[in-house]
């Protein structure tokens, strides 16, 4: 059935032949329409580990089974001859090259199986070699976000390749930090300003040609002379910089919590501003995040009631498969994976008369409830305070689940380590979070700062640094 296949592509033409693992369909299930017009290859193993893991309420199994109607879409009213030849995958454009999608047949255990058929990822590599043999003209591209995989692919002789179709950034440090800091005065680079007084705040325009660093809306400008704005708005001409008196920034408190840093004092700015509808905290182990959003999740709730409540998730390997196994309610099952929620809160009243008195009366009064990601699919939490704790752990396709669930009067807090992440076939720059990050840094409504330091200890900041 292979030799079918390709059979009407005309040899001058020589489409890229891409292979996908079953990884890449899960970590984002709509990676067919990702290769322009090149052709598309889904093996029949692929499918068959689709089948078995599409079962149950994990964010895996939602995702096997959005790949696997993906797949349906294009492949559904297809005739088997179709199938094997490919089948033309829709455009939203009529003058791009559709390219084609097929379904890559296993092949028998003798003909040309170069590696044991005892493990699934070892019958995909002998179907490409296969395939390889029969069309050689073709570039045959395996794509794993596997590394192993690609290791043992590449020593069998086929090309492979992780999918980076939504990796926007290829350093870390390229990421918008949310902030940008100048030596010396930033004033001295300013050759022209205007300053406007409207409603207590002190607004400078500054011309565009002034400066040749990239900014974005809500970004920090700090420098070592204390100086300290905010860009509010900006146009191909004109920066508006909203100028922060620095006494003030950094004594503002939130629930009895105030910044130890400018760091700190940007992040807690973002967090209370209520026009701001999205706010990225991203840093060390210790350097503040869950402390920070949670004191501000409690005053803009409890004192400002500019929320109905707070919804604290937290993503974590190994959730979505032991929860279930856990006793109780589901906020019961939650509290073990949320214990960085309830430590910080401890930490807002460690130093009241009666702290767990204090604890017990935020529980009561704050409407706080514990989430699994599992079950915020399909829900819109209206005129609530979304906390996702460990969001470097999620996908690009997880995250944008996640955020489209927040509705009218909502705000999204995701806090992550993009030093720590322990999902498989996720690092920094391909981890949702980073995807966030860049894709909303151009978002009116939205901000994002990368915390400095590690205020929770001296032995913890040593660690972070040495360890």
């Amino acid at each position: 059935m292979v030799d079918m296949q390709l059979a009407e592509i005309p040899s001058v033409a020589h489409p890229i032949l891409y292979v996908l693992d079953t990884n890449v369909l899960i970590h984002d299930p709509t990676a067919i329409l990702n290769f322009e017009e090149h052709h598309v290859m889904i093996p029949m193993t692929v499918l068959e580990e689709l089948d078995k893991l599409k079962s149950g309420k994990q964010s895996i199994a939602a995702d096997c089974r959005q790949a696997i109607r993906e797949i349906d879409k294009i492949l559904g009213r297809a005739s088997p001859e179709e199938v094997e030849s490919g089948v033309p995958i829709p455009r939203e454009s009529k003058n791009s090259s559709s390219g084609k999608l097929s379904i890559l047949m296993s092949s028998p255990p003798d003909n040309l199986s170069v590696l044991p058929t005892n493990l699934n990822d070892n019958k995909i590599i002998n179907d490409l070699c296969l395939l390889q043999h029969h069309f050689p003209d073709h570039r045959v591209v395996l794509v794993t976000k596997d590394i192993n995989m690609r290791l043992k692919s590449r020593g069998c002789g086929i090309e492979s390749e992780d999918y980076h179709s939504d990796q926007l950034v290829t350093d870390i440090e390229q990421l918008n930090k949310g902030y940008i800091e100048f030596p010396g005065n930033f004033w001295d680079r300013i050759e022209q300003v205007e300053t406007e007084q409207h409603l207590g705040r002190t607004v400078h325009r500054i011309p565009r040609a002034n400066l040749d660093t990239e900014l974005h809306t809500n970004q920090f400008i700090i420098d070592e002379m204390g100086f300290i704005g905010r860009v509010v708005a900006l146009d191909d001409s004109d920066i508006s910089l909203l100028h922060i008196d620095p006494h003030s920034f950094l004594e503002q408190e939130a629930w009895g919590l105030k910044p130890q840093d400018v760091y700190q004092a940007m992040a807690l700015n973002l967090l209370m501003d209520p026009d701001i509808h999205l706010v990225n905290l991203t840093g060390a182990a210790g350097s503040g995040k869950t402390i920070l959003a949670l004191a501000a999740a409690i005053e803009m709730t409890v004192a400002n009631k500019q929320y109905r409540r707070i919804i604290a998730t937290r993503s974590i390997q190994g959730l979505d498969e032991d929860i279930g196994f856990l006793p109780g309610t589901e906020a019961e099952k939650m509290e073990p994976w949320l214990g960085a929620i309830t430590d910080n809160l401890e930490a807002l009243h460690c130093d009241d008369e009666d702290c767990s008195g204090s604890i017990d009366y935020v529980l009561n009064k704050v409407p706080l409830h514990f989430k699994s990601l599992n079950y915020i699919r399909g829900r819109s939490f209206q005129h609530s305070l979304i906390l996702i704790d460990e969001s470097q752990n999620l996908t690009p396709h997880q995250i944008k689940t996640i955020i489209t669930r927040a509705g009218s009067g909502s705000k999204v807090i995701c806090l992550g380590n993009l030093a720590q992440i322990d999902t498989p076939y996720l690092n920094a720059t391909s981890s949702g979070l980073t995807y966030l990050t860049e894709r909303f840094k151009d978002f009116a409504h939205g901000g994002n700062i990368k915390l400095q330091g590690v205020p929770r200890s001296l032995l913890a900041e040593y660690a972070e640094a040495n360890l």
